[in-house]
């Protein structure tokens, strides 16, 4: 069986692996699409040593984006309860419902802070009453917020 080539990828192929990625493939793979399409270079020291540069810088703008989102859990939980008002009627059941997008803007009104919608999580809200909303700042950093909804 022939010898295989180590490659350093240069953007994302499916199946193979991400950009900055140490692979090992088929020397005709390598030699006939990878390089000349310019997906792919040798690896060589000096490459290893740029992903490995490439990588630290990664993890470092990684871990500054959760230090961001553990500030942001803190302040978030600092708050306490958001209070939300909906126009209700009978039986405290309120017309339409609270959205994410909702919590996003009392959020931002309240704190001063952007947060994605599509990182909220409420339960469905179809009455006044006080409910838990989950909102994922990061990968690893979840905030909890109390959420009131009141009659306007």
């Amino acid at each position: 069986m022939a010898k295989r080539i180590q490659l350093v990828l240069n953007q994302d192929i499916n199946k193979l692996g991400k950009f900055g990625d140490l692979v090992e493939v088929a020397p005709g793979y390598a030699r006939n699409y990878l390089i000349p399409k310019n997906l792919a270079i040798p690896a060589t020291p000096g490459i290893l040593k740029q992903v490995e540069r490439r990588r630290e810088i990664e993890r470092q703008r990684q871990l500054e984006l959760k230090q961001q989102a553990l500030e942001q859990q803190a302040a978030l939980e600092k708050v306490g309860s958001l209070k939300i008002a909906k126009q209700a009627g009978e039986g405290e059941s309120i017309f339409g419902t609270v959205t994410t997008q909702d919590v996003a803007d009392v959020i931002q009104g309240s704190t001063g802070m952007e947060v994605d919608r599509r990182g909220i999580t409420i339960p469905d809200i179809g009455k006044l009453g006080t409910y838990e909303a989950e909102i994922k700042l990061h990968s690893e950093v979840t905030a909890k917020v109390s959420i009131e909804v009141v009659a306007s």
